[in-house]
């Protein structure tokens, strides 16, 4: 069993906290690590249900706020729609994703976990005047 820390960055050079998440298996594919982060940060939410959700991808029906996303009616989230919402995003470059100092780009790709793996999420932020 390993200690996987995911950490959210920007291209502006904001990094956040970061959270771990246990990982039995040595191997997983790019889509299933995504998969695993967003279950966990839906379930995080869902067991607390606070105003703003703090997580990968945005949900549907809600306003981005300073630290996250504004849930217009508090409500459960649903983990399935919320992973389908982060897998669209990866393969429509909303995000880039680095498993050590290793960009990955394919959903199928193999990724190595040992003990102490970081993998952060770049999310894109677009150009001002561009």
């Amino acid at each position: 069993m390993a200690i996987v820390m995911f950490v959210d960055e920007t291209t502006a050079g904001e990094r956040g906290a970061g959270r771990e998440l246990e990982i039995a298996e040595e191997r997983l594919t790019v889509g299933e690590l995504i998969r695993r982060r967003v279950f966990q940060e839906v379930a995080e939410y869902n067991a607390r249900t606070p105003q703003v959700f703090q997580g990968l991808v945005q949900p549907q029906d809600t306003e981005r706020v300073l630290n996250g996303y504004a849930l217009r009616t508090p409500r459960r989230i649903d983990p399935e729609a919320q992973t389908e919402l982060a897998l669209k995003a990866f393969a429509g470059n909303g995000f880039l994703l680095l498993v050590g100092d290793r960009q990955v780009t394919g959903l199928d790709e193999q990724v190595e976990l040992p003990p102490g793996t970081e993998v952060t999420f770049l999310k894109l932020v677009p150009l001002v005047g561009g």
